[in-house]
């Protein structure tokens, strides 16, 4: 659309037809395969009791001879973790396009399937005791109930595949499809079950794909078409037809109708769109009283407020959308119909377009409804428009106020100077508001020009042009000097003091838990054989965060001397946070031993790096050995499933929360700045390489054997893998935690994963933690001290 053109309606290609717009998208015979599918897997096995009876269950030596038991191993294990990663992948996919429908289609399809096959094992186990299942369905040797004969896991991955349409995808599924198939065959050679029992898993996962295709949905319906036409007919307005138009800022899906005489927008509201809502009660927690907007809990509550502000602009005089029907489209569900109003938004006006007397008519308009007292409350580019006569109007009044006090209205007033200051500059922006409102008015508003008062969307267009607000105050201090130039205090709190003190609340509450009923008597008896290896594993670390480093800087380094700047490096980290003062130390070591500071940076970010690479896959193997019978039946541990589900659920919140996105790339830029450039050199040199990289995975292997030893130094036994596991996570929550070198989170986490993941007792995973906390966190940072100082002297830092 060019500038200055009016907008099109619908803003869909073309309204559809009555008939094609489906009010459900389950099929009913989604429904019947599904049943069938039971039915039949159901009709197998009892045939197969009938016609075998009961029988000694026979191993096929044969098929397992045809491959080493090792290899099999091997061969599903990779495809275990790689199916596994693959599926998160594609759920955050879908996350991503906020498909939310089809991930839990999927979720729910690979529950039940995993639920059926365990049933169907244990019916099959009670129903051939003692002498146990045929030899059709036998497998080699006892295993789980989730495993023999029918296999949970190749169930569960078959139904997540068949529930979850992958046609966008078609790589990803074609590689989920061969993990799968590496697995069956892998099951099928091993003897652990049988290739009958092989074709009835797969047919219970397509089953239970069918169901929860029935269950779910194919997609997101739109359930009110049907009795939306209805409910249009009755005001009196008989639709043509249908378009959708996509949600508003609420969340609230839009319809675009035509009728015989006119066009209608219609907002269906549905009381489980909450996005808006949470949306608002995040902002009512950060922002005071007059700034916070409103928080309307019920369906009800938000369609009168919607309704009352509708109606009482149009009272009042505004160009605004008039309320023409308020209906009911079944439980939980209504619809607000506005007359269609033709307009051209600000941002679609050309520049040449934006006249003084535009401007003086925009800020007229806004006048009219502050002497009714009605604020705007979502003042932004596309919330205000021109008419084709000429008049200037105003859409998305939804959060707005009536009754509202003179401070809302100074919001209003400061929002629409940034909106108009984007387009055409703070100069004319300014000068029109003094124009219109007057000097008094536009002063009135210096203290609310800040980011915090501005509407949601506004905000985000601010991120990239944060100088706007200042040029504006700039601006308004010259025409008034004498106007109150200190900001209004908006915020109750900053975000980061709300995470900080929920972060503190959640440590302090599971640290509170894991201590109740522990014998704190236990520290003191520690194993000192144990005890002193902890020690040593601690002094390793050290040498190998050394080494990684010697070997991701392209000049020569001491190893003692830089074994002493990682000593520092634990006595700054108790006043910085995770990682940033190690980063900053380790820069300005590689600077003072003569590399530029670009390259002394991008180095120091490459170790970083690479260690953070390295862990994920390194937590990913560990988790799967975590807890599984890999060797027995090839299915993945819940460990893994539990890791990889945390894992995908972070990665999503971070992509699609924006405010939670620029945090993570803020932090993780010091690491990954400029080091693509040293990644080429150091592939061309093997040694440097090699040490870089054994360097961290000998850090990570010491950190936890520290651990491990920890453990056996109170006489507790848990699995090195599973040790494993709880030190990445723990190292991870440490990183992010926003206190220094995390101090309480990395404790708590280290504590919480030690009794679940590697059921250690209370009473013997605390202790544990306090001293590898104690050889790793706070030993080093009396020999930093002395460390940081003797290297300030030696002029090395």
């Amino acid at each position: 659309m060019k500038r200055g053109e009016p907008r099109s309606f619908p803003v869909s290609p073309a309204p559809a037809p009555l008939g094609e717009i489906r009010p459900t998208a389950r099929r009913p015979l989604d429904l019947l395969l599904g049943v069938a599918g039971v039915l039949a897997v159901a009709a197998v096995l009892f045939a197969v009791r009938v016609v075998t009876g009961e029988t000694e269950p026979a191993a096929p030596a044969e098929l397992r001879a045809l491959l080493p038991p090792s290899l099999l191993a091997l061969l599903a294990g990779a495809a275990n973790l790689t199916m596994i990663v693959l599926a998160g992948a594609t759920a955050v996919e879908r996350l991503l396009r906020r498909e939310f429908r089809q991930v839990a289609r999927a979720l729910f399809g690979a529950g039940l399937a995993y639920g059926i096959v365990g049933a169907a094992n244990a019916t099959v186990a009670a129903i051939y005791s003692p002498g146990g299942p045929p030899e059709a369905l036998a497998a080699a040797a006892a295993h789980s109930v989730f495993t023999s004969p029918l296999h949970s896991y190749v169930a569960a991955a078959v139904a997540y595949i068949g529930a979850l349409p992958l046609g966008r995808l078609p790589r990803l599924r074609g590689a989920m499809w061969l993990c799968i198939a590496i697995t069956a065959a892998s099951v099928v050679l091993a003897g652990v079950t049988t290739v009958l029992a092989l074709l009835l898993t797969v047919l219970v996962g397509w089953a239970c794909a069918s169901a929860s295709r029935y269950a779910i949905g194919l997609s997101r319906p739109v359930p009110a078409t049907e009795r939306l036409v209805r409910e249009l007919r009755r005001f009196g307005l008989d639709p043509l037809g249908v378009a959708s138009d996509g949600t508003d800022d609420e969340g609230n899906q839009r319809f675009a109708v035509d009728t015989a005489g006119r066009r209608l927008d219609v907002v269906v509201m549905r009381a489980d769109d909450t996005s808006g809502w949470w949306k608002r009660l995040l902002a009512l927690i950060l922002l005071r009283d007059p700034v916070a907007p409103p928080v309307l809990p019920g369906l009800n509550r938000r369609l009168e407020h919607a309704a009352l502000l509708g109606f009482a602009s149009h009272a009042a005089g505004a160009d605004v959308p008039r309320v023409l029907a308020i209906g009911e489209l079944g439980l939980g569900t209504v619809a607000l119909v506005y007359e269609h109003l033709r307009l051209v938004p600000l941002d679609d006006i050309g520049d040449d377009a934006i006249t003084d007397d535009l401007l003086d008519d925009v800020w007229a308009e806004l006048c009219l409804l502050h002497r009714h007292r009605i604020v705007h409350g979502g003042l932004n580019g596309d919330t205000i428009g021109r008419r084709p006569s000429g008049r200037v109007a105003f859409t998305g009044l939804s959060g707005g106020g009536v009754a509202a006090s003179p401070i809302k209205a100074s919001l209003d007033v400061a929002a629409l100077l940034t909106v108009l200051a984007l387009r055409v500059g703070e100069t004319r922006s300014v000068n029109a508001a003094v124009r219109v409102l007057g000097m008094e008015g536009v002063a009135a508003a210096l203290p609310f020009l800040q980011t915090a008062g501005m509407p949601f969307g506004l905000r985000k267009r601010l991120r990239s042009r944060r100088e706007v607000l200042g040029a504006i105050r700039g601006r308004i201090a010259e025409l008034a000097p004498g106007a109150p130039a200190r900001q209004a205090r908006l915020e109750r709190m900053r975000s980061r003091t709300v995470v900080s003190v929920v972060a503190a609340t959640v440590v302090g509450f599971v640290l509170a838990y894991q201590l109740a009923g522990v014998d704190f008597g236990t520290i003191s008896g520690a194993d000192l054989s144990w005890a002193s290896a902890s020690f040593a594993a601690s002094l390793v670390c050290m040498i190998a965060a050394a080494l990684a480093l010697m070997g991701f800087v392209p000049i020569r380094l001491n190893l003692w001397t830089t074994v002493l700047v990682h000593y520092a490096g634990s006595f700054i980290r108790i006043a910085a946070p995770a990682g940033l003062g190690s980063i900053a130390l380790n820069a300005r070591y590689v600077t003072c031993m003569g590399a530029s500071p670009g390259v002394a940076l991008s180095a120091v970010g490459l170790s970083q790096a690479v260690g953070l690479v390295t862990h994920l896959p390194i937590l990913l193997v560990c988790a799967y050995l975590t807890g599984t019978a890999y060797v027995a039946d090839f299915s993945p541990s819940g460990t893994l499933i539990a890791v990889t589900a945390v894992i995908g659920l972070a990665v999503t919140a971070v992509l699609v929360l924006p405010r939670l996105r620029r945090a993570v790339f803020d932090r993780a830029r010091p690491y990954f700045h400029g080091t693509l450039p040293q990644m080429l050199d150091l592939l061309q040199n093997p040694r440097r390489l090699a040490m870089g990289v054994g360097g961290t995975l000998l850090l990570t292997a010491g950190f936890v054997l520290c651990l491990y030893f920890s453990i056996a130094a109170f006489g507790g036994t848990a699995s090195l893998a599973a040790v494993a596991v709880v030190f990445l996570a723990g190292n991870a929550i440490g990183s992010a935690a926003p206190t220094p070198g995390g101090l309480g989170a990395v404790e708590a986490a280290l504590l919480g994963g030690l009794t679940t993941v590697a059921a250690v007792p209370a009473a013997v995973g605390l202790p544990a933690v306090l001293l590898f906390r104690l050889f790793t966190f706070w030993l080093p940072v009396l020999p930093g001290w002395g460390a940081f100082h003797l290297l300030q002297r030696w002029k090395a830092i």
